[in-house]
């Protein structure tokens, strides 16, 4: 026998009057107009509050408050209890209330802004990112033959990477959207190079934090060099003696940089602890939190998010949002909390490179996405609502509510996998057809 229905009570709240525990069901105005990404949550912190005075005028929280207590939610502070998509509730808040209300961690120390935009930056990206694709390439083919690692040219292709990042990490985090199976292990490399290098920028690292850190992303896999192709290549699940040949590969990694040169110490611990866990569980040393260096921290984090999120021998790889839920679930216990935390703020919701379909229809490739704004990146349109092509493509920017031909505002429906309606991003890449000046128009391929 079904239980008998129970009202909801509700009550009208001035923002002014919110209060942390307080359970949001509705809002002065349709939810789609505001930075919030779900329909209804509990206010867990001040953060939450200032998003809704930035936003509403009164909202309708469940209870009453004519005198009577108002329930409470969660434990009012806690983290974990409003889930992945709580952290994308924050509005765009000036610096001094970010100050007032929400602790800047020790470690920013630097507040970035992107000097253009990403399409300005798309060919150089391109080619920087070309250049290492090139030197990821060789430094593990050539160690697996034997060869002494080229540091310089290394550190030369992680500082242009760099560079770019700093101009506009949009166009090189689009470019890591793009995945081959065949070329994993350097193509993987690269990657957390950048991604290490835009989240380190996010973190407010000072430059040439970045520039170290940036390297580290890209020697931390060095140690698979020496493990067997057999191995490392196998399509299937690896048996308990394979797996713990695998994990040999961060003592290699250690052995190898540790013969390179003095100065690479930072990358000898990255590459030495990037499997390490906060609750103990990781290898080779089974450390916990305080024991891991910072820099190993994070580049464990993104390694884990790009391996989610390729195509390997043996899984497909998934979806960008799947990877921040997968992150956020072991927050505190495989991952720093923190880390993890500033990571999916900074990835998003809808990351460059993501495929996206919007209400009407129509579909397009996300360029470039900001922080204050991560439901409304900026779009590249090549389909029409009937998924024929597009002609020409045109770019969107959601920030400023553009409305399609029917007057209705464009929103965007769902993230599609790269391929969908014959769309695929090395195509769009390849021909520069990646625009983002709002309204801009691209030739057709």
């Amino acid at each position: 026998m079904s239980a008998p229905h129970q009202e909801i009570i509700e009550s009208q709240v001035d923002v002014s009057q919110l209060a942390i525990g307080m359970h949001v069901i509705r809002l002065d105005r349709p939810w789609e107009d505001t930075n919030f990404l779900i329909q209804g949550f509990v206010i867990r912190d001040q953060a939450d509050i200032d998003a809704l005075r930035a936003q509403c005028d009164f909202v309708f929280i469940e209870g009453r408050i004519d005198g009577a207590p108002l329930p409470k939610y969660g434990n009012g502070n806690g983290r974990k209890s409003s889930g992945l998509m709580g952290l994308f509730r924050r509005k765009q808040v000036t610096e001094s209330e970010q100050d007032a209300h929400k602790p800047v961690p020790p470690r920013k120390r630097v507040r970035y802004i992107n000097k253009i935009d990403a399409g300005q930056e798309m060919e150089t990206a391109i080619i920087r990112f070309e250049e290492a694709q090139k030197t990821a390439k060789s430094i593990m083919s050539g160690l697996r033959v034997g060869r002494t690692l080229d540091l310089n040219n290394a550190r030369t292709v992680v500082n242009h990477c760099v560079e770019s990042v700093l101009r506009n990490e949009n166009a090189l985090l689009l470019l890591t959207k793009i995945k081959h199976q065949d070329e994993y292990t350097a193509e993987h490399c690269i990657n957390v190079s950048i991604l290490a290098a835009a989240f380190g920028k996010h973190l407010g690292l000072l430059e040439g934090e970045i520039r170290n850190l940036a390297l580290c992303g890209l020697l931390h896999d060095v140690g698979k060099t020496r493990i067997p192709d057999e191995i490392l290549n196998k399509p299937g699940a690896l048996t308990p003696k394979e797996f713990d040949v695998m994990r040999h590969h961060t003592t290699h990694g250690r052995t190898i940089l540790m013969g390179t040169s003095n100065s690479l110490n930072t990358a000898v611990d990255v590459a030495f602890s990037h499997h390490e866990r906060m609750d103990g569980s990781g290898y080779p040393r089974g450390l916990h939190a305080q024991q891991i260096p910072y820099f190993a921290k994070i580049i464990g984090l993104v390694d884990t998010y790009d391996a989610i999120t390729s195509n390997r021998v043996y899984d497909k790889g998934r979806a960008s949002m799947q990877a921040l839920e997968i992150i956020h679930k072991h927050r505190g216990t495989q991952f720093d909390e923190e880390l993890a935390d500033a990571f999916i703020q900074m990835i998003g919701v809808y990351p460059p490179g993501s495929i996206v379909e919007m209400v009407n229809g129509e579909v397009g490739i996300v360029v470039e996405s900001r922080p204050e704004h991560k439901l409304k990146p900026c779009v590249l349109l090549v389909r029409e609502s009937d998924k024929s092509v597009m002609a020409p493509y045109r770019t969107v920017d959601l920030k400023v509510s553009p409305e399609d031909a029917s007057g209705e505002i464009y929103r965007i429906a769902r993230e599609v996998p790269d391929g969908t309606y014959d769309i695929v991003l090395q195509e769009f890449v390849d021909q520069g057809l990646i625009v983002t000046s709002p309204g801009a128009l691209a030739e057709q391929p």
